[in-house]
């Protein structure tokens, strides 16, 4: 491929004389490509939204949802993944995320670790990646070597594979169940994709995991039912989700929800055990019997 063509590669007439610039004027003309990002993420929405809803459902048959990329590409799919467990109490497993040249690639630049489509494979393979899972490769320029492999391995599968790009019908594409594509234009330094095109990556798995979440049942409303309360403002936050979530009013309001948090053990079994006058017991097997839903379970569909 010759990468020059790349629209990620391209010069950006806008900012070429950018180093001469005051440093306000530098700021501005960096402000006025960052702004292009969001449309070009909502021109990509109807393929998010067939991702999320593919993604679902493989989750909810059992599968996991894998990211794989290289530098920041990879950097952000392990960023995302690793704030899912924290934010909705999946286990780590579920979401993962992988980096061309390991964990110590978070830090420390591999770059060349990303030339690799054996080792893109090899990495998803030990992994314990199966044909139930779904896997996102991320390269903004849609053709890293160590994705691609990765992508070949994931589809005689039978996986679900998603391309995450910001070009054109790139190879990546190609090989991709679902492609979505961001197309954010020339980079303000030309071929620096950890701006405008990490930015737009950045929205993109934001959308996915929180999607996932939400049709899954981590949320319940627009409230984080799911998160764990592992530090003094967490738990203060689980106070207020559960307040916000049963209606409990006046000046008892906290100290209810606080003592419910602690009989509860978990802020979906509080609004449960509130909401519908159970004992824990109760109000757990309940849940359960709606996979941990608590819209399912309290707003059933007639």
């Amino acid at each position: 491929m010759n990468l020059a063509t790349l629209l990620t590669e391209a010069r950006n007439p806008a900012t070429e004389h950018i180093d001469q610039l005051p440093t306000l004027d530098m700021l501005r003309l960096l402000n006025d490509e960052d702004a292009k990002v969001a449309s070009a993420v909502a021109a990509v929405l109807p393929e998010i939204a067939h991702a999320i809803d593919e993604i679902a459902a493989r989750i909810h048959d059992g599968g996991r949802l894998f990211y794989i990329g290289a530098g920041t590409s990879g950097r952000l799919g392990v960023l995302d993944a690793s704030e899912c467990p924290p934010t909705f109490s999946v286990p780590p497993t579920l979401i993962q995320g992988l980096i061309a040249g390991g964990d110590s690639a978070l830090r420390k630049s591999s770059e060349q670790s990303e030339d690799s489509p054996e080792q893109g494979a090899a990495d998803l393979a030990a992994a314990g990646f199966t044909g139930q899972d779904t896997l996102v490769g991320i390269a903004a320029s849609g053709r890293t070597p160590y994705v691609l492999g990765a992508l070949q391995h994931a589809n005689p599968l039978g996986a679900l594979t998603i391309s995450l790009t910001c070009v054109p019908n790139s190879p990546m594409a190609a090989l991709a169940d679902i492609a979505i594509a961001p197309l954010t234009g020339p980079e303000a330094l030309t071929g620096s994709t950890r701006l405008k095109a990490g930015t737009a990556t950045k929205l993109v798995l934001n959308m996915l995991s929180t999607g996932v979440m939400i049709k899954t049942g981590a949320v319940y409303g627009n409230l984080m039912v799911n998160m764990q309360t592992t530090n003094a403002k967490l738990v203060d936050r689980a106070q207020r989700i559960i307040i916000a979530a049963t209606g409990l009013e006046g000046p008892e309001a906290q100290p209810a929800a606080a003592a419910l948090l602690t009989e509860a053990g978990s802020i979906k079994t509080a609004i449960v055990m509130q909401k519908l006058s159970l004992d824990r017991p109760t109000a757990e097997a309940k849940l359960a019997a709606h996979h941990g839903n608590l819209t399912a379970l309290l707003h059933p569909k007639p």
